[in-house]
């Protein structure tokens, strides 16, 4: 290493530890134990990628067809998680990652260009922006559709990208209506040129220059591969003759178009020297869509897509609370601190904001209530099992909850129990056979609605 870029990593590591001082002052005692408790002497970067509608079937490691040198790598060397359920579609799993709680408890059922977090909320950006990180999200937000309803009211220090869904790539603008204008910087309508993937992720890359003297917490939330899908021939030139379907080879090359953006980033945090001291998670906001025909809601003359995601071979599509709709493809990769395998226990969205929060140092004490489980002793092999507990979601037509290896569906009025240990395909209804536990999981669902009125209540 050259003397120069020695002596300034030195200055970076001297700002730091600085850093680390100011805030067991400021945490107290009790703070600054749980600070130093960490795995690393302080608390980590966090650079959180969230894939839109990328299925269980569409990764590499699942043997598909897509190629993905860069996540590919990092879940090799990291660690994969292979029963990691978010919910059945994006503004949902967003609220459950942002706000620490069943999407439900802030009456989040589905997709909405409405306001989510009451003012106010303790988010997981907003304590963790307390705790002296800097705090950004650059991509989808889709949990308020307006600049008021916009990431800096809940904590985040930055943001970037579109307020609403799914956009088209090049042009920024939403689904025809009343949300159509979407694009933002830092909550203002905000025009520019370019693929909405390598904005994200350029956006990201300058906040990790940036802020590197101090910790981060980086949301990249990309629109990729969500409709409507827009890419280059340098992207498409993968698939030539690999995928004969010209929708399912689109869909593929926005994955890869994204996976490339990954492999940036991480060359950023290493010529940057924070490769060591950050933590990365990927994950996908829900299960693939199968096909697209809505044409007319986007101007620009898209084309229809009828083959898309791969939930393979799990059951159900992105909206269902089948496996194929909430269990999708995750990882975590931390160099020094994970160690390579692979972890089977079912992990929520909800458990993020726990884990996260008491990386940074954040006591149990000075957390609001949270719906998750702190995953850290599990992801750094210290502790095999979590804790016995259960596992909620909701939609405007159905309700579902797995405890232990037994999963409860009730929708429209028809209710599915699935024995996952035995059936984690969802072949065989087992309702019928087993009067008793549907019983018990059906009380322990209302339970868990009853919860939901009383947040809501909290709320107003």
């Amino acid at each position: 290493m050259k003397a120069s870029r020695f002596l300034e990593l030195q200055f970076r590591t001297s700002l730091r530890h600085r850093w680390l001082l100011l805030v067991c002052t400021l945490a107290g005692a009790s703070g600054c134990m749980g600070i130093l408790r960490s795995e690393s002497l302080l608390p980590p970067n966090i650079l959180f990628i969230v894939a839109d509608d990328l299925g269980w079937g569409d990764v590499s490691w699942h043997g598909s067809e897509i190629r993905m040198p860069y996540l590919d790598e990092l879940a090799r060397t990291g660690v994969r998680l292979e029963q990691h359920y978010v919910m059945s579609t994006c503004s949902p799993t967003r609220a459950g990652l942002f706000g620490g709680r069943f999407p439900s408890r802030f009456g989040c059922l589905s997709p909405t260009n409405r306001r989510v977090f009451p003012k106010g909320t303790p988010t997981l950006p907003s304590l963790l922006k307390s705790r002296g990180y800097f705090t950004g999200i650059t991509g989808k937000w889709h949990l308020g559709s307006l600049p008021k309803w916009g990431p800096l009211k809940h904590g985040f220090v930055a943001s970037y990208g579109c307020l609403a869904g799914g956009v088209d790539q090049y042009g920024h603008w939403y689904k025809d209506g009343d949300y159509r204008r979407t694009w933002h910087e830092n909550d203002r309508w905000f025009e520019e040129e370019g693929h909405s993937t390598d904005l994200f992720a350029a956006r990201a890359a300058r906040w990790i220059r940036q802020y590197e003297d101090q910790p981060w917490f980086i949301a990249v939330t990309h629109t990729a591969p969500h409709i409507p899908l827009q890419e280059e021939r340098r992207w498409l030139r993968y698939y030539d003759r690999l995928i004969d379907d010209p929708s399912r080879r689109l869909f593929a090359s926005a994955v890869t178009h994204l996976d490339d953006t990954v492999g940036r980033l991480v060359r950023v945090l290493e010529e940057t020297g924070q490769r060591d001291r950050t933590l990365i998670v990927f994950t996908s906001d829900n299960g693939a869509q199968r096909d697209w025909f809505g044409t007319d809601q986007y101007a620009g003359g898209h084309l229809p897509c009828p083959t898309l995601g791969n939930n393979r071979p799990l059951r159900g599509w992105k909206g269902q609370l089948f496996e194929g709709g909430i269990r999708v493809p995750a990882l975590v990769n931390w160099p020094t601190q994970l160690k390579s395998r692979t972890v089977s226990e079912p992990i929520h969205i909800v458990d993020w904001m726990p884990t996260l929060l008491g990386l940074a140092g954040i006591a149990e004490g000075q957390r609001p209530k949270l719906d998750g489980t702190n995953l850290w002793p599990i992801l750094s092999g210290t502790e095999l099992d979590l804790p016995s507990r259960g596992l909620y979601w909701r939609t405007p037509q159905a309700r579902a909850l797995r405890e232990a290896q037994w999963k409860f569906i009730i929708d429209r009025g028809e209710a599915f129990l699935f024995d996952l240990s035995l059936d984690p395909m969802e072949q065989v209804n087992r309702a019928s056979a087993f009067p008793g536990i549907v019983e018990r999981l059906n009380k322990r669902i209302e339970q868990f609605a009853a919860e939901d009125v009383e947040a809501a209540l909290s709320f107003n």
